[in-house]
């Protein structure tokens, strides 16, 4: 059976960042990435997904993104990046490699593959993100409505629901982003429990993550952040507000129930619906750390910053809030690396048997 000193687990943003780390410290990782290769979700992202961070926000440890500091990169050019990362990592990564399940073998951890195969090590850097785990609501009347429910981790393009009813429920980034663009070809409502918070993208001349990183905000614990914005923010160079203030973008708040062929809002009122797009988030995609005992009872990892309570060979990367407001975003893992790889590797070095050091 192979041995290595780290599997992690997902190559993508967070997966590669791990490795970078573990490299410096001397380790000898293998990445395992389910896709056929190191780019993590990214090619599955919507056409015209664009990042709200500039280029020089938006590096990983290593490798600057290249070009315009201050433009706002495509969901391609993430990908090429990404790509670009991989490639100039002196480290294997084994693509079309879907972990299954952990379990403790002894000192080290026991690593199965979906055709059957098996890997040994000392530490697990779990790095699989959130984007395979759609968080899927249960609508009230669901099974009898007729029209189309679909998540946006499904969304691709607007030209399918051209001349359409679409109700896109959520108010975060997605929803906004996702809803404005459908409303150049169909008609479109934002339904949420909460009136959409806008952030301004552009402050005394510069984009708001130049403030975030400078002042240090985006690294404030996940604590201070929840109570300090109270709710979802939705960053905005002006677009999105003049949409929904001209009503080019309608919001409501969110309706009660599916009914036949509608949905019903809040005063009864029913209206024809085709679609209900979910743009309602992701949870963490853990499930082959079940056997491990390493999650709660909802299958949320049990960890502080990112360090397993129940483990100390296995870490975590790229969970929502792990350590910040940056975290689960390419301009923060490479910082929560920084943070969990050195008591990996320290872990590690203490048992060097079971790293087969």
């Amino acid at each position: 059976m192979e041995q290595f000193d780290v599997v992690v687990i997902g190559g993508g943003q967070s997966g590669l960042a791990a490795a970078e780390a573990l490299v410096g410290e001397g380790l000898r990782p293998v990445v395992l990435e389910a896709s056929d290769r190191a780019t993590g979700s990214w090619p599955r992202y919507y056409d015209s997904l664009t990042l709200f961070s500039p280029a020089r926000f938006s590096a990983l440890p290593g490798l600057p993104f290249g070009g315009d500091g201050d433009r706002y990169p495509h969901r391609d050019d993430v990908v090429d990046y990404l790509s670009r990362y991989a490639d100039r990592l002196d480290v294997e990564v084994r693509t079309r490699t879907r972990v299954v399940s952990v379990e403790h073998d002894g000192g080290g951890f026991s690593v199965t593959i979906a055709d059957g195969r098996r890997v040994e090590a000392a530490g697990i850097v779990a790095a699989t993100g959130a984007f395979g785990n759609p968080l899927l609501p249960a609508l009230p009347g669901q099974e009898g409505f007729t029209g189309e429910v679909v998540h946006a981790a499904d969304y691709r393009r607007p030209a399918p629901y051209a001349g359409k009813r679409v109700i896109v429920v959520g108010g975060g980034n997605t929803a906004v982003q996702v809803g404005y663009e459908l409303a150049e070809v169909a008609d479109v409502t934002l339904a949420s429990r909460n009136p959409v918070q806008f952030l301004a993208q552009i402050r005394e001349g510069r984009d708001v993550h130049h403030w975030l990183t400078s002042t240090g905000f985006d690294q404030l614990p996940p604590a201070w952040l929840i109570h300090y914005i109270g709710g979802t923010l939705v960053l905005d160079g002006g677009r999105y507000r003049k949409a929904l203030e001209s009503g080019h973008l309608a919001r409501r708040a969110m309706f009660t129930a599916l009914e036949g062929d509608a949905v019903v809002w809040g005063d009864g009122s029913r209206e024809k619906t085709d679609t209900v797009l979910l743009a309602t988030g992701y949870r963490s995609s853990l499930d082959y750390l079940k056997p491990l005992g390493a999650l709660d009872a909802d299958g949320m990892p049990l960890h502080r910053g990112g360090l397993s309570l129940t483990h100390p060979g296995l870490v975590y990367l790229g969970l929502e809030f792990q350590r910040s407001f940056a975290s689960n975003t390419l301009r923060g893992v490479g910082r929560d690396a920084a943070y969990v790889i050195p008591p990996l590797a320290a872990h590690i070095r203490k048992a060097p048997a079971a790293a087969g050091l």
